[in-house]
């Protein structure tokens, strides 16, 4: 008979290298994914392999040297950094009478702990629920063993599928569910098109620092802290530019390493506003050294989830912690922004990537020069009303000369309404640009 052993936060963890170069890189954030799971690291077991172990993943030495250290540090869970088939699981748990978690189902249990919405919820339960059903034959094996005797023959089979009927329901359920809240949204997104509301979207890897930009970009004050997957459940606020009509900025779960899979189906009703946005910012931690494998990372999951065609800004957040490093912007040769250094904690360089935002996301602002006759007092004001006059000078006939930066498409109806026609109205005209251009590097 075997049922699985009792777990709790004692944890021996196990990396192993299979030829990667960024190892030290992983197995740090390996120990911080244990420890955000409310583990505490009694030890850590490395090695190398040229390929897994179909029967235990490691070799038979290092079940021994794992089980030993159990032993020896009194810890209930071995944690691995590395995806485990459901028999591998059972072995090693048989093997070693410990619970065994593998790091998809790691990353699972920090979702649960993490969600706070009902949707974060509904999405973090059905990827649990795709996870366990490929491992639900461990906790009836003991009942799948045929025994002689009346009344013995095939329980654990009955119980079996039962369970798996049980779990495929509450799937389907959950899937309905996520529906309706996709099609919610869905509903909110198309409102948002007929206004023609930009759609910016926070991307990046998990801990570079997303919410705090949120918050410093929308006057919000989201949960943000320095751990992985502080924030699971997606946020959309306005966000006020400096000229131009006001954005909507979304707030979305950082990526990872190695993501489950079940996680990205999950959360696909999610990352749909990454998908629908008309630009990604994609927030890059500048202070760490692996910050380049990290954005690898971020795009291989957007090419998953159909993203990789979105147009991208990259923000290299924390540049106060890089000493030398200023806040700036780097457009490419055509004047396409590019990346926005700043730093989301102090505040540096964020009102600047508020002026570039208001530039990408309204191509038709212009910078002109109006004369407006003196009968046409009505359209002066209200060019004052809506905030765009930037100087005012008089004719010696009463016309008034403003400078202003607008949309072209709001110049010319009110231009209209007042009875004038533009290119009369209109002395002088450029693109706006809020930022000062740096040519890229």
């Amino acid at each position: 008979m075997f049922e699985r052993p009792p777990t709790g936060q004692a944890a021996v963890i196990v990396h192993l290298a299979f030829g990667l170069d960024e190892y030290a890189e992983a197995d740090r954030e390996f120990r911080e994914l244990v420890e955000s799971a409310g583990g505490d690291v009694l030890d850590h077991i490395g090695g190398s392999r040229r390929v897994p172990d179909p029967r235990y993943f490691v070799g038979g030495g290092k079940v021994d040297e794992i089980a030993e250290s159990l032993v020896a540090n009194e810890a209930e869970l071995v944690v691995f950094n590395h995806d485990l088939s459901p028999s591998q699981e059972r072995n090693l748990e048989k093997r070693l009478n410990a619970r065994v978690l593998d790091r998809a189902g790691l990353i699972l249990d920090i979702f649960a702990r993490r969600a706070r919405s009902h949707e974060g919820k509904l999405q973090v339960e059905l990827a649990q629920l795709h996870h366990l059903a490929t491992r639900l034959v461990r906790g009836w094996s003991h009942l799948e063993r045929q025994k002689g005797g009346i009344g013995l023959r095939g329980p654990g089979e009955t119980q079996l599928e039962t369970d798996r009927r049980l779990l495929n329901e509450r799937i389907k359920t959950l899937r309905q569910r996520l529906e309706k809240v996709s099609a919610r949204r869905e509903q909110g997104r198309s409102a948002r098109r007929k206004a023609r509301t930009p759609i910016v979207s926070l991307v990046g890897y998990t801990n570079a620092g997303k919410s705090t930009l949120f918050n410093r970009l929308t006057g919000e004050s989201i949960y943000a802290a320095d751990q992985l997957f502080a924030t699971l459940d997606p946020t959309l606020r306005r966000m006020e530019v400096p000229v131009g009509e006001p954005l909507i900025i979304a707030d979305t779960v950082g990526f990872i390493r190695d993501l489950p899979h079940e996680l990205v189906a999950a959360f696909k009703a999610t990352l749909e506003e990454t998908r629908e946005a008309d630009v990604l910012l994609h927030v890059i931690d500048a202070a760490d050294v692996e910050r380049r494998s990290h954005a690898r990372e971020v795009n291989t999951v957007l090419a998953e989830i159909d993203a990789a065609e979105v147009p991208q800004i990259e923000v290299f957040n924390k540049v106060d912690l890089i000493d030398g490093e200023a806040a700036r912007v780097e457009y490419d040769a055509h004047g396409v922004p590019q990346r926005v250094w700043l730093s989301a904690m102090s505040g540096e360089g964020v009102d600047t990537l508020r002026a570039v935002l208001a530039d990408y996301c309204n191509p038709d602002m212009v910078e002109g020069l109006l004369r407006v006759p003196a009968a046409a007092g009505r359209l002066r004001s209200q060019l004052f009303e809506l905030g765009v006059v930037d100087s005012e000078t008089f004719d010696d006939d009463g016309a008034t000369r403003l400078t202003v930066t607008a949309s072209q498409a709001d110049l010319e109806r009110l231009v209209e309404q007042a009875g004038l026609r533009f290119d009369e109205v209109l002395i002088e005209r450029r693109t706006a640009r809020m930022a000062p251009a740096v040519e890229a590097s």
